[in-house]
């Protein structure tokens, strides 16, 4: 039994006119003119939300521009920096086996992570002093309640506002797919900002500085990646069971944040006491723990995405044809 239809609307069985009893759709000029003024707030808030992450966007670059137009290598150093982070969600594409999602939709979630990427800069650079400034465990505070639920609720939104809605999302896997390009993105203006202000701030040469920013940078990406395809990919199974679209949201993002918190809080502590117990260089030490700390991570999404694989071959291999994708109450009618 459908339980979205009236009690009136499932046992009057089409015999009657139930508009505005049970029913409705726009019939008069005030029906119309209600949709009017919905689709006016709805859009409008939407251009004004995009247009304020594109200000705010624009603010935030305008440092790593004019370094740019005085050292014009500096964009090589920007553009290394993100290549790991690029290339594992190549890997992650790659691994789709349903079907390629379309470019445009692709290149959308990238420019919108970096838009929404913004606001997180500004809820970190404003909350952040305040729970900091509590002795001992302010910062990890700030991690755990700040920087991992807001980095990657925002990540998430640059899937849900757009590729989310697209017919082409039309598999689990998909969520995992767009969650990794968003990650990119959110990486991609992380690492401009971070090498901008260093280089800006560094006592030795701009290359010099550039050089070592941009080697960390480079490590850090990987992990926004991961982090954002969990989430995606629980946002994928959220879009094909909407009667717990809610608490699958939730897990994603709780289960993102928190892994992301937990680099964040032991990034900072762990290197630096393998570098005192065993003879090792710090540097040594970082670069190890993150790759080892990304592989661990990533082993996690690997397997999700390697179980839906397999899945997807058996069904493939007991029906002689791939499943076929089916509307769900989120997509717009076929056309």
């Amino acid at each position: 039994m459908d339980q979205r239809r009236d009690l009136v609307e499932r046992a009057d069985e089409k015999s009657r006119d139930l508009q505005e009893v049970s029913t409705w759709e726009p019939r008069t000029v005030v029906d119309r003119l209600a949709c009017v003024i919905y689709d006016a707030i709805n859009y409008g808030l939407q251009t004004i939300v995009l247009a304020v992450a594109l200000g705010i966007t624009l603010l935030l670059l305008v440092q790593p521009a004019v370094l740019v137009l005085e050292d014009p290598s500096l964009s090589l150093f920007f553009g290394l920096s993100v290549v790991p982070a690029a290339l594992l969600a190549g890997f992650i594409w790659y691994t789709d086996i349903t079907s390629s999602e379309p470019l445009s939709l692709l290149v959308a979630t990238f420019v919108l992570a970096v838009l929404f990427a913004t606001f997180a800069a500004v809820v970190n650079s404003t909350v952040g002093p305040v729970l900091q400034a509590i002795p001992v465990i302010g910062t990890v505070l700030f991690f755990y309640l700040i920087v991992g639920p807001v980095e990657e609720a925002v990540k998430l939104l640059a899937v849900r506002v757009f590729a989310y809605r697209s017919d082409t999302f039309d598999a689990v896997i998909d969520g995992a797919v767009y969650g990794a390009i968003a990650g990119l993105g959110f990486a991609a203006i992380e690492n401009a900002i971070y090498i901008a202000s260093t280089v800006a701030t560094a006592e030795v040469g701009t290359i010099t500085a550039a050089t070592g920013i941009a080697t960390v940078r480079a490590l850090v990406g990987p992990g926004h990646v991961i982090y954002s395809a969990i989430a995606g990919y629980y946002l994928g199974l959220a879009k094909f069971n909407p009667e717990h679209a809610g608490p699958l949201v939730a897990k994603g993002l709780l289960i993102a944040a928190f892994v992301h918190a937990t680099y964040n809080t032991t990034v900072g502590i762990v290197p630096g006491l393998v570098a005192e117990t065993y003879a090792v260089s710090f540097e040594l030490a970082f670069v190890g723990y993150v790759i080892l700390f990304d592989l661990v991570v990533g082993y996690y999404l690997y397997r999700k995405i390697a179980r839906y694989r397999r899945t997807y071959r058996a069904v493939r291999d007991d029906t002689g044809a791939p499943p076929n994708p089916e509307l769900t109450e989120f997509d717009p009618p076929r056309r």
